[in-house]
């Protein structure tokens, strides 16, 4: 094949590939320009979650009139001079390709002026084809827009994802630059109605309130360290500050994870290794801390200029990095976090120093029970047998014996021994009673004495807003109640004496379940989400009345071996197979 040079217009698609993903890749460029303007405020108005329009306003230095036209040429910036200044970059942006990348892909309109000019100016560029400048009337500041996103490239409008995807991604962005800068006002509206607005005043923990809520923003523990770094003559040391969660907050993956390296967000995942070293031996395997941490180094022991979207960078001493974050997070967590105590009486079944939320729904028709004479022990209590037949034959009959761990149950069956997962049995009882209910269209709801108030996180509560009709037709009664915010007024009564925030909230959280059993049937992954949440957990002690409640409604259950998700509800062991372990009979 003949060798030729690519024409400007396909060049510029294809270095627009690299910088501009998705509508978000847009925002956080434009972005990142405004604050390196030094903007002190910046509004951001989408519609179609950003495929037709993205609009960024500043109040920043703006553009002069005779570097307009320059601004939007390939490689054309303020922010580097020399080869040299690539190793001590302290602006957010330096390439010089952003606005031309996003102009050869969109509609761009770019209207600047600034403070000592008498009149501001626009430009247009359509397709890559740059327009001719005009002269406005506008304030201080720059205001860009991009209409049409991906319009002359359909290929790469196909691989967009829902608007909701595409929304969520712009709310986290914008959320995360406003922790990084607390004293720049960000506003994010949509249509009109704003989702996003930080007041500027540089209080971080009143940002992260709007990102997680009040109650996990006041449990967040504060980190502030400073460290002299390498003798690079630069004096400068290394200094890292943000918020982390206590050992009791966790979720089920590391999205929840930000860190920001010299005032630009980065995914890097020594630093996530480090974070997570800090809490070795402290979480749950499969259970990750929140945590938004900013970290500054001297310019020149980063190199930003190793990733295309500018997302990933590399220390000239990695381990330094490393262990300054490790030891900064874990100080602050054990100087904030008591380790927890254990009541001793709460693991042999006394009843609990705290009242325990138990299903009231527990069905107790099947507990016939009956003393077997001659088994006690030690004052114990008397050994029963369930005298009534499962309904289902996919278990069969078993003997309760007691809860070890306050997580399991054991049970006898004529077969061996069995050990129930509490939480994963109570979630499968849960998840058949409501969709049976549902299946019927008769899920009785009960009205709460006081309506609960949840505040989620603008990402999240886009999300809730789709699964509004779901929740309804499920016996929830939940009504906006401000920005951001729901007030559940009415739930089912398989759930009256939970939590109707955490039964919210379970909505639009990750599990660490895998969902593909559910992921085709909407209904029951909310059900399944719900239920989950909503069951019992580990570490709660049951009484036998209670454990023996939910050993006859796991019975009762279609499939009662598996929760909702898929994962064992109980190990069988088989007679056989204590008789091997304890030499009773040779291997085989």
């Amino acid at each position: 094949m003949t060798i030729r040079v690519l024409p400007a217009a396909v060049a510029s698609q294809i270095a627009a590939g690299e910088v501009v993903e998705r509508p978000a890749s847009v925002v956080k460029e434009l972005l990142e320009n405004a604050l390196d303007a030094g903007a002190k405020s910046v509004t951001v108005d989408i519609a179609a979650a950003g495929r037709t329009l993205i609009q960024v306003a500043d109040d920043g230095a703006g553009i002069p009139a005779d570097e307009l036209m320059l601004a939007v040429e390939r490689h054309a910036t303020s922010k580097l001079v020399s080869a040299d200044d690539l190793y001590r970059i302290a602006t957010l942006g330096f390439r010089g390709e952003a606005l031309a990348s996003i102009g050869s892909v969109s509609r761009l309109t770019i209207t600047s002026r600034t403070a000592d000019a008498p009149a501001g100016r626009r430009l247009r560029v359509d397709g890559g084809i740059i327009g001719r400048l005009e002269k406005v009337g506008a304030p201080v500041g720059t205001v860009v827009s991009v209409e049409a996103l991906f319009y002359n490239v359909p290929a790469r409008l196909k691989f967009l994802k829902q608007d909701m995807t595409e929304r969520r991604a712009i709310d986290t962005l914008l959320t995360r630059y406003a922790l990084a800068y607390p004293q720049v006002r960000f506003k994010l509206s949509e249509g009109g109605t704003s989702s996003l607005q930080s007041a500027g005043d540089g209080d971080r923990r009143a940002i992260l309130a709007a990102l997680y809520g009040v109650d996990t923003a006041r449990q967040m523990l504060d980190v502030v360290a400073e460290e002299d770094g390498p003798s690079t003559g630069s004096g400068q040391s290394y200094k890292l500050s943000g918020f982390i969660s206590p050992t009791a907050l966790t979720r089920s993956n590391r999205k929840e994870i930000t860190f920001f390296v010299n005032g630009r967000w980065v995914q890097d995942t020594p630093l996530n290794a480090a974070l997570l070293q800090a809490y070795h031996t402290l979480l749950m395997v499969g259970r990750y801390p929140l945590a938004v941490l900013f970290l500054e180094v001297p310019p020149e022991e980063v190199d930003v200029n190793v990733h295309p979207a500018k997302a990933v960078v590399r220390f000239r001493n990695p381990d330094k990095a490393f262990s300054f974050v490790q030891r900064a997070t874990r100080r602050a967590l054990l100087a904030y976090a008591p380790v927890p105590q254990v009541a001793p009486q709460n693991l042999w079944g006394s009843a609990p120093s705290q009242p325990r939320m138990i299903d009231p729904t527990w069905s107790l028709a099947h507990e016939e029970l009956s003393a077997v004479s001659g088994q006690e022990a030690g004052g114990s209590q008397p050994s029963t047998v369930v005298t009534q037949p499962s309904a289902f034959e996919k278990v069969p009959l078993l003997r309760l014996i007691g809860q070890i761990g306050a997580t399991y149950l054991v049970a006898e069956g004529p077969d061996g021994l069995y050990l129930i997962d509490q939480h994963a049995a109570h979630e499968r009882v849960l998840f058949e009673k409501l969709m049976a209910q549902h299946d019927q269209k008769a899920i009785p709801s009960q009205v709460l004495l006081t309506p609960a108030v949840v505040h989620l996180a603008s990402a999240s509560a886009k999300l809730l807003e789709d699964q509004l009709p779901v929740l309804q037709h499920f016996g929830f009664h939940v009504e906006l109640f401000g920005q951001n915010s729901y007030q559940v007024r009415a739930m089912p009564v398989l759930f009256a004496n939970s939590d109707p925030a955490a039964a919210l909230r379970a909505l639009v959280e990750n599990f660490e379940e895998d969902e593909a059993p559910l992921q085709n049937e909407l209904e029951a992954k909310i059900a399944g989400r719900v239920c989950k949440r909503l069951a019992v957990k580990a570490g709660q002690v049951l009484s036998p009345d209670e454990q023996r409640a939910l050993l006859n409604d796991l019975e009762a259950c279609a499939s009662p071996r598996t929760c909702p998700h898929g994962r064992p509800t109980m190990i069988h062991l088989s007679v056989d197979t204590l008789e091997r372990q304890f030499g009773r009979k040779g291997a085989r």
